[in-house]
């Protein structure tokens, strides 16, 4: 009897799990690369309103430099979202985004929250969004999100680099270089081409 009751509590302890599994499974295969362009243009679209809000506190709090980089970033994140609306509205969607009010504090912790915040889609939602398209064999989204990917990368650098740096990055001088193709961003003034799109340096917009 005892052992007959163990057999049917594992059964359903078996059972759970599998339920667990399935719906885990179910939800994973419900989002499509039409729903992580999306996810990605909603996440863009607020991240250039975040930063341009983080810019306007970072020059209140005479981070002038610092606020060179948000605003450069801001226009960075502008063009991933124009870039993810192309593709949004040639897979016959249209592209769509609740704009939140900017959570804005110190400059220190701006630059902390966008440490990890471009962290996060540089090494987990871009990645698992290129290997949905690239396995829809969507060429389209798989380059669109490339591109905003290897931009997020250099993000993070700077902003760490500028948040280890942060009293120095209070005077004026710091330049950046934005690829208006792909949003790579960068300090490298002597850049002749995108590393990204191959862009030629004239079409880069210079932010200071």
């Amino acid at each position: 009897m005892i052992k007959k009751m163990m057999v049917g509590v594992v059964g359903v302890v078996v059972l759970c799990m599998g339920l667990v599994f399935t719906m885990k499974a179910a939800e994973e295969a419900g989002k499509t690369t039409l729903d992580n362009l999306q996810a990605a243009f909603n996440g863009e679209s607020n991240a250039k309103v975040r930063y341009e809000a983080f810019a306007v506190k970072a020059d209140e709090e005479g981070y002038k430099s610092v606020a060179s980089l948000f605003r450069a970033a801001s226009k960075s994140e502008g063009i991933h979202a124009a870039s993810h609306a192309v593709v949004i509205r040639k897979m016959g969607a249209e592209p769509k985004a609740a704009i939140e009010k900017a959570d804005v504090k110190s400059t220190k912790e701006n630059l902390e929250a966008s440490i990890k915040g471009e962290t996060y889609e540089k090494e987990t939602m871009y990645p698992s969004f290129i290997k949905l398209a690239e396995a829809d064999k969507n060429s389209d989204a798989s380059t669109t999100f490339k591109r905003a990917m290897a931009a997020e990368v250099e993000h993070a650098r700077l902003y760490s680099q500028a948040l280890k740096e942060l009293d120095a990055w209070k005077a004026t001088g710091k330049e950046f270089l934005v690829c208006t193709v792909c949003g790579y961003t960068t300090m490298d003034m002597n850049l002749k081409v995108c590393p990204v799109s191959s862009t030629p340096r004239g079409k880069f917009d210079l932010v200071k």
